[in-house]
Formats: C-alpha cells, structure tokens, sequence
C-alpha cells in the first residue's frame, strides 16, 4: 500500500524561481513534484501571477531562450499535473483581508487555506509570518525549512 503523498501548496515566489533558477531548494521543491514524490497544489491565483512573471522575465531573454523557458513551464505542468485551486469568492476575500497583512496575499491565502496543503511553502516569510500560520492552522515554511524537515523525518 502506497503512502500518500505530501501535498506542497507552491507561492508564486517559489513556484516563479523553481523555473527561473538553475539550480536551488526551489528548483529541487519542483523537482520533488515532477517525480511524484509530492503532490503540487496550485492556485489559480499563483499560476495567474507565476505566467506574468514568467512573461516579463521571457521578454529580457533572447527568443531561443524566452520559448525554452516557456516550453520548461508547461512540460512542468504537465509532469506535475496539479491540483487545481480555483479562485476564492470575491466576497471571501474581503471579508478575509484581517488574515494577512498584505491584501495581494488574501486570495493566496484562502486558496490555501481551502486546499488544506501539507506545506504552504514561501520565500514571503514577510507577510506568511507564524501569526498568520497560527490564524489559519496551515504549516507555512521555506523551501529550507521544509527540507530541513524533510531530512528528519527521513533519518
């Protein structure tokens, strides 16, 4: 009988720079993903703000170099094939806003919240503090931080 997997919710920031990145804890975090070691839960908002990102770095690329980057994100997603998260309700999110500090955050947050990841992973330790992982009972770490608990459960 297999074990489940663990189910990492990705921010934009992490999901973002696992693609960019050559190397890194992000790039290892999406790799974990692809090989179906962990299940990648994505928001709608993140891979909403993951393509714009992706769009303006492409632009400062050469054109070779800006269709290799795009081609990596979609066969990323198809190795991954995600779960979806779709968008929270408009009303949620601003009876939500007291969550986080940050109100671009609210929609994240919720989709999180909604999805009941293992992980919430974020280089946003800013704005995704130990309050609002306290608020919302989601484990909100970076991708050092999950590896380093990643390394103990598997001594």
């Amino acid at each position: 009988m297999s074990q489940p997997r663990i189910r990492l919710f990705l921010d934009s920031n992490v999901l973002t720079g696992g693609i960019v990145a050559r190397w890194g804890l992000d790039k290892a975090t999406l790799s974990l993903c692809a090989a179906k070691l962990c299940k990648l839960v994505l928001a709608e908002a993140v891979r909403e703000e993951v393509e714009q990102n992706l769009f303006l770095h492409a632009k400062k690329l050469s054109s070779l170099d800006a269709e290799r980057l795009i081609a990596d994100y979609h066969r990323l997603i198809s190795l991954t094939d995600p779960e979806l998260v779709p968008h929270p309700d408009k009303d949620m999110v601003l009876s939500s806003r007291h969550l986080i500090r940050h109100e671009a955050d609210v929609p994240v947050l919720l989709s999180a919240i909604a999805a009941k990841p293992d992980w919430l992973l974020t280089h946003n330790t800013k704005h995704f503090t130990a309050t609002v992982a306290l608020r919302t009972g989601l484990r909100i770490a970076t991708p050092i931080e999950f590896f380093r608990a990643l390394s103990r459960f598997l001594m």
